[in-house]
């Protein structure tokens, strides 16, 4: 019954993506019914009307997938929003540069912002309606915590973000006994148990016991488990084995995602000139001090290279040395900076590292030499990040926020890892665009959470 119920869940979101594809294609199909086919040189009758349209469908398609834009009920509305409006966008470009293809010449714009403006509306109509609706067919779930010795109440907060996902029902810790946990979760049936932070013997037996039970059961992860999402399943006639091949990218993925980088980033370093040169020359206008910020970071198998960013901060604002995090409202922040860091402008430069090979468009975020000493010491296992290049985004940064953990940072850069794909690549690129648009976490650093030792790793 639950099994059917998650295929229904799947079946509502297709349904209701669909529907805002179906609308949003309708809308094309009269704007190039009505104003476009008529200004190409040779216009399209009959069949090819249905090609164009089906184009512009599988355009929208494609970016829906690929921003996560019809996962209704997974990510909060906002999130759904800005997602179906970035495909909404890309779709228009990608469609009006096709007919002036077909025009050989440029044609008006004018009818396509109007279209632009009506799917706009169909995302938000449609967004919010199915938001509700999703809601009502799927509520939030009641859920029970277990947790063992680490405290619980970052999780516990977290979930109480999300009460349209989740319904915190109970806490228990593992030492009440296995028994106690399976007696609560019967008694008060429970739709879900999250697992956190427990020993790995105790939570295969509660895995176990949510198995034997039909409940659905959510687990933090460890190292060991991330390294075995990326493994390989094969067979030594009838043993099944997985495979830890532990060496980073294959040769040929190297070679691919090298030759990616230095395309785009040639091309951005281009494309984005006028910006370069705009906020090189409102820097230097401001205080007359260097343009450029330069700071060794450790990339591929450690090397130690200079990071290039746009200053952002105040001339020798760590004059004594000693590196200090930015918080919220740091006075170091020049009003120039402010700009730069708001629409991410200062992280420009470093297209010139990946050019140089310093760097890749995509990787785990290239850390101070003294911070990577520094979580190496808490965490052995941190120095896995550099088994690639460090990106100018990463899984980390799209999934992360400023404050997240050492520890939770090297796992969502572990997934990158062992997941590697060109597609992987693709898609993270196109979520830096969203993550553009998204508010970040106003959180400052904590000076706590830099310091959690991580014995997590060591279970």
């Amino acid at each position: 019954m639950k099994r059917n119920n998650e295929q229904f869940k799947r079946l509502f979101r297709l349904f209701l993506g669909g529907i805002v594809v179906a609308a949003q294609t309708a809308v094309f199909a009269y704007l190039w019914l009505h104003e476009y086919n008529n200004l190409i040189e040779r216009p399209f009758v009959l069949k090819g009307h249905w090609f164009v349209c089906a184009l512009y469908a599988i355009y929208l398609i494609i970016f829906l997938i690929s921003f996560d834009g019809i996962k209704y009920g997974r990510y909060r509305k906002s999130n759904t929003i800005i997602s179906q409006i970035l495909a909404t966008l890309f779709t228009t470009f990608i469609s009006y540069v096709q007919i002036v293809l077909m025009a050989a010449e440029f044609i008006t714009v004018v009818p396509i912002m109007i279209m632009l403006c009506i799917n706009v509306a169909i995302v938000f109509v449609m967004t919010i309606v199915g938001d509700f609706w999703f809601s009502k067919v799927f509520p939030a779930k009641k859920v029970l915590v277990v947790y063992d010795k680490y405290d619980p109440a970052p999780l516990l907060h977290k979930i109480g973000t999300r009460r349209d996902k989740f319904i915190l029902w109970g806490i228990m810790n593992v030492s009440e006994g296995l028994e106690e946990v399976e007696a609560e979760a019967k008694k008060k049936s429970y739709q879900g148990i999250i697992i956190y932070d427990v020993s790995a013997e105790m939570r295969n037996k509660l895995l176990k016991i949510c198995f034997e039970n039909d409940i659905r059961a959510y687990s933090t992860a460890k190292i060991s488990d991330v390294l075995v999402r990326g493994a390989e399943c094969i067979h030594l006639f009838d043993t099944p084995l997985l495979l830890y091949r532990n060496n980073g990218m294959s040769i040929e993925q190297r070679i691919i995602k090298r030759a990616m980088d230095i395309i785009i980033s040639l091309l951005m370093l281009i494309l984005t000139s006028p910006f370069l040169l705009i906020s090189a020359l409102a820097i230097k206008l401001y205080d007359g001090g260097p343009v450029f910020f330069r700071q060794e970071r450790a990339t591929l198998n450690g090397k130690v290279f200079r990071i290039h960013k746009f200053r952002s901060m105040i001339v020798d604002a760590e004059k004594d040395g000693k590196p200090r995090p930015t918080t919220e409202g740091d006075p170091r922040i020049t009003p120039v900076g402010k700009i730069l860091r708001a629409t991410r402008l200062d992280e420009l430069p470093q297209l010139i590292d990946i050019l140089m090979g310093d760097m890749s468009l995509v990787g785990p975020r290239p850390e101070r030499i003294e911070h990577v000493k520094q979580y190496t010491e808490e965490i052995p296992e941190f120095q896995y990040r550099l088994k690639v290049r460090g990106g100018l985004t990463g899984y980390a940064q799209l999934y992360g926020k400023y404050n997240t953990t050492p520890y939770d940072k090297l796992q969502l850069d572990l997934m990158y890892i062992q997941n590697y794909s060109l597609l992987l690549d693709l898609k993270l690129l196109l979520m830096t665009v969203k993550i553009m648009f998204i508010k970040e976490s106003t959180d400052g650093f904590s000076e706590e959470k830099s310091k959690k030792i991580n014995e997590k790793s060591k279970e």
